[in-house]
């Protein structure tokens, strides 16, 4: 594989009349041709942010970023455009991102006419290939989004996230307000489009058990930072920082009669994005800080001998010792 995205240093803070909003404070990625990145953490740790920065709905306060080898930073509207047609996205809700005045195959073929694709023939043409492509009937192209199920607008938006051929996607959340079966499906679509039109994709979850199912790698995010870089079966089979740790815990184990180990957390609230804590930003939450942790910030360093990252004062190998929870 080559790389094919890269995210180096990115800072974004929201100002408000409370204060400063760290929303994602020196995130470095990189995405591989033809890999599929996760992303997890819970709600609020910046996610959404970071996928707004890598289409470049918003502008990084410091940091850089490159498609290809080309800095697309600090491009202005027109030197985006041709890079724009390469990175799509795939929203969260299904209906609030499809103009509710539009027909399914307006919105689809917005994209083609804004990029000048083809002619009116061939953008109509366009329309029912995508629309076939992700398993809805062609002739439903008149239809409007309210006619459509939840599961089948999201794959409206898969489709008109195809439509320019781009070479990575950026799913932010794309099952989360769906049914289970219907998730089931959906990922299976992802899955099955990723193999046929060799796309990279940073697939953004706040459900481990989903990123399970479709990442090659996965991130750890919490209040702004990346605390745990793995693939997916060693962060599985054996997760380092107690974050991560936690979260897989909570996530059902697929044995019946089988219940996964728990990991003790501090029971209490998320520290605020306003205000994020000194050292370590889990430190609050975790069982097992010590004095560094409330006055160090760990850095994402590399395990010897290994492609795994951690950010965590107290792990230094792949099977780290943790001292007895200090409730």
């Amino acid at each position: 594989m080559s790389l094919l995205f890269s995210m180096k240093g990115i800072v974004k803070h929201f100002p408000t009349s409370r204060g400063v909003v760290h929303a994602v404070d020196g995130v470095d990625l990189e995405i591989e041709r033809g890999e599929v990145l996760g992303l997890v953490g819970e709600s609020g740790c910046g996610k959404s942010s970071l996928a707004r920065l890598a289409v470049r709905i918003y502008e990084p306060d410091a940091g850089c970023i490159e498609l290809d080898g080309v800095d697309i930073t600090h491009l202005d509207q027109a030197g985006l455009r041709s890079h724009r047609t390469r990175v799509q996205m795939i929203f969260q809700d299904p209906f609030a991102s499809l103009n509710p005045r539009s027909t399914i195959g307006r919105i689809l073929e917005e994209p083609l006419i804004v990029h000048q694709r083809g002619s009116s023939t061939e953008r109509r043409e366009r329309v029912r290939w995508l629309m076939d492509k992700v398993g809805l009937r062609p002739e439903a192209a008149g239809r409007f989004p309210h006619e459509f199920s939840g599961g089948q607008r999201q794959r409206i938006g898969i489709a008109r996230a195809l439509a320019l051929s781009p070479d990575l996607i950026i799913c932010d959340e794309p099952v989360s307000a769906l049914d289970v079966s219907v998730r089931a499906q959906v990922i299976n679509l992802l899955d099955r489009l990723r193999d046929e039109f060799s796309m990279s994709y940073l697939f953004i979850s706040h459900d481990l058990s989903v990123v399970e199912h479709v990442a090659d790698r996965i991130a750890v995010m919490y209040l702004g930072k990346i605390v745990e870089f793995a693939d997916r079966r060693s962060l599985w089979r054996a997760p380092l920082h107690p974050y991560t740790r936690a979260l897989l815990a909570s996530v059902p184990s697929p044995v019946a009669g089988v219940a996964r180990k728990p990991v003790p957390m501090r029971l209490v609230e998320p520290p605020s994005p306003l205000a994020p804590p000194s050292g370590c930003r889990f430190h609050t939450r975790c069982p097992y800080a010590q004095d560094p942790c409330r006055s160090v910030v760990p850095k994402l360093g590399t395990l010897d001998g290994t492609k795994r990252q951690v950010a965590c004062h107290l792990v230094d190998s792949e099977e780290p010792e943790f001292p007895a929870p200090n409730f």
